[in-house]
């Protein structure tokens, strides 16, 4: 567990469209995409958004999602939760990482 810089929206969204769409969306009542949409991804628990196909791992992992939890996982989502389905690299930036993060609270 690292501390989580202040994140900056614009760098955010400028983040997701290039790492991160291609694969989830983030509008309320969006259809899933290769991975599940992550709108009211705060506070929610993995592995439960209805009608996505998750990995057992995911399903398993009882991570409930926040800041820091996201942040950490963001950084190398195979290390947070061995046998993910989710094949993204991760952010090896913190500052990306919290950009990132304060796009998607900002979605919700």
């Amino acid at each position: 567990m690292s501390a989580i810089p202040p994140g900056n929206v614009e760098n955010g969204e400028k983040l997701f469209k290039a790492r991160c769409a291609q694969c989830h969306t983030v509008a309320k009542d969006a259809p899933n995409k290769q991975g599940p949409n992550l709108y009211g991804l705060f506070g929610r628990k993995s592995g439960t958004v209805p009608g996505y196909a998750y990995s057992d791992a995911n399903k398993n992992a009882g991570v409930m999602w926040g800041e820091q939890t996201l942040f950490d996982y963001l950084e190398n989502p195979k290390k947070y939760i061995p046998k993910t389905k989710m094949a993204f690299p991760g952010f090896k930036s913190a500052q990306d990482r919290a950009d990132t993060i304060s796009y998607l609270q900002a979605q919700a």
